[in-house]
């Protein structure tokens, strides 16, 4: 799956067509826009991209980031779109996602997915039966994550918590300076790679990687 967000439909359709042609399963699309955007023109930007570009779409609710969010509604009409095959939604905590699963189940067909972001909410997400958590740390951690996934697919709640639980300093710095900004610390210290992050996100200043250099041991421990 490949991000095909853009500030323009004719720009996104391109960007989807380009992963298309690469191999790409999928493209993840959020509403990105100089201007807040209305309902309506959500779906049509959506629906172009799925027709003219041919490629399987997820939809990317990121309020936080888009300043957009998804009304079960939109998502019922999109669902209905051929080529709209998932969505990837921001966990809420415990006590909410079992209410927001099944509001989002009643608003989609069986076949479309219902995935969930933000990590340190997102084992509850699979817990309380949904089909995708979209992991940040799972791009540095993936065996540790996969785990998590297997158990909450199992019905193992216990097991599901227990290796979670062991994740939480990772949780609370990832709440504190963003997972993107951590998660290219972690790259860096477990010797993955030696990047930054891209303009105009800056790196971590040496007080929070002080800060993620403890959470790593604790998790390492």
């Amino acid at each position: 799956m490949v991000g095909v967000g853009a500030l323009r439909t004719d720009e996104a359709v391109g960007l989807a067509q380009d992963a298309r042609a690469i191999g790409a399963a999928a493209g993840l699309l959020a509403p990105i826009s100089y201007t807040p955007l209305t309902e309506d023109e959500v779906f049509r930007h959506f629906a172009t991209v799925a027709r003219e570009s041919g490629l399987p779409l997820c939809i990317y609710d990121n309020p936080g980031t888009t300043h957009f969010t998804f009304s079960p509604a939109l998502v019922n009409r999109l669902a209905n779109v051929p080529g709209i095959a998932g969505i990837k939604c921001p966990a809420p905590d415990a006590r909410s996602v079992s209410s927001h699963l099944s509001e989002m189940r009643t608003a989609v067909p069986n076949n479309f997915s219902v995935g969930y972001s933000v990590d340190w909410n997102a084992v509850e997400a699979l817990l309380a039966g949904g089909d995708a958590w979209y992991s940040v740390l799972a791009g540095v951690f993936p065996d540790v994550c996969k785990k998590i996934v297997v158990a909450a697919q199992c019905g193992d709640d216990v097991e599901a918590r227990r290796i979670a639980a062991r994740l939480q300093p990772v949780w609370d710095v990832f709440r504190e300076f963003s997972s993107l900004r951590v998660v290219y610390a972690l790259a860096e210290m477990r010797g993955l790679c030696r990047t930054a992050p891209p303009r105009p996100i800056l790196p971590l200043y040496e007080h929070a990687r002080r800060k993620v250099e403890l959470a790593l041991r604790s998790m390492e421990g």
